[in-house]
């Protein structure tokens, strides 16, 4: 597979364009904004989104998906959740069934509460049935830019298709797994957003590391209890898409949704973090979903819980974390 079509120009599709060029000979860049495609192409530089980092000159970039997606073997989506199902009707029109399709996204539908490999199934089930894959893992495009070492799991249900993705995309300092769990994969991927938000409160509240620990510890629990509950396999939830991804998003400052939590924390409205941020903090939406699923599934999430009521009924965020310590006494 040598032709690559990579379908979303923030910092991740960006830093996946980087590390990618190199092994595949023909890959395209698709970026929403006209103006900031024109001046990608003459810099080789996207400075909106991650700076300081040059594409090679063999990455086209595109607005157009029909110049983007001509002749691919993969489609790689890396949009924004709340845009993934416009994203791939408006790309319908170009797909075949000779193309694999990977999914980057990190987040839920959230008025349907699918993950996105569904989005792309329901989507483009209308002409045929898709392969489809998923890719998560604990990632920062910056360091992926920059060539820190870094490993990351893509999981199909046709193993065959996540070990091509793992040969096609494994590299120096990318390394990828192959995985048969999708849906542990991406409730890891997108559930772990919401958890952050609440670590960005513990370091904005000043509460040390015991509570962030706790904080971290208790979210994978509730993570786990929801993708088992969804039908995904324990041991994703310990692996790369699960606890690693965890772990890098509630510790590392260049976590969106930790600033989240860390700029409430501070006192400052949701809506103004909001339109300070150039991207998109998947987690404020996934709250929403996140929650909903739970209920859906009767499963017990009270970290994510306070976080929907903290982000969008107004809770302060020091009393949303007085009233997890304070619930009643439990098992581990």
């Amino acid at each position: 597979m040598k032709r690559l079509a990579i379908i979303g120009g923030g910092s991740w599709g960006t830093a996946l364009a980087l590390v990618l060029a190199p092994r595949i000979p023909d890959l395209r860049l698709w970026v929403y904004e006209e103006d900031l495609a024109k001046r990608m192409r003459a810099t080789r530089e996207n400075d909106v989104y991650l700076p300081g980092f040059r594409l090679p000159e063999q990455v086209e970039i595109h607005t157009g998906f029909g110049e983007a997606l001509r002749g691919a073997d993969i489609v790689l989506g890396v949009m924004p959740s709340h845009v993934a199902r416009a994203s791939y009707a408006a790309m319908l029109p170009f797909l075949d069934p000779s193309m694999v399709f990977v999914s980057a996204t990190k987040g839920l539908e959230t008025n349907s509460l699918l993950r996105i490999s569904q989005v792309i199934d329901e989507v483009l089930g209308a002409r045929f049935h898709p392969r489809v894959a998923v890719l998560s893992g604990p990632t920062f495009a910056r360091a992926v830019a920059g060539g820190e070492p870094t490993a990351l799991v893509a999981a199909s249900e046709d193993l065959d298709l996540a070990a091509s993705i793992q040969r096609t995309f494994s590299g120096p300092t990318f390394r990828v797994y192959a995985g048969s769990d999708p849906v542990g994969v991406e409730i890891g991927a997108a559930v772990k957003n919401v958890v952050a938000i609440g670590a960005g409160v513990c370091h904005g509240l000043g509460l040390g590391s015991n509570a962030l620990a706790a904080l971290i510890t208790r979210g994978l629990a509730e993570i786990t209890r929801l993708a088992l509950a969804m039908g995904a396999q324990p041991r994703t939830l310990a692996g790369l898409a699960g606890l690693g991804d965890l772990v890098l998003t509630c510790t590392g400052d260049l976590s969106r949704n930790r600033r989240v939590g860390l700029e409430l924390a501070k006192g400052r409205r949701l809506e103004e973090i909001v339109n300070s941020m150039r991207m998109v903090a998947e987690g404020i939406k996934t709250t929403n979903a996140t929650v909903d699923l739970a209920r859906r599934h009767c499963v017990e999430m009270p970290i994510a819980e306070q976080m929907h009521a903290m982000l969008h009924l107004g809770r302060p965020p020091r009393e949303a974390i007085r009233l997890l310590m304070e619930r009643s006494l439990k098992v581990e």
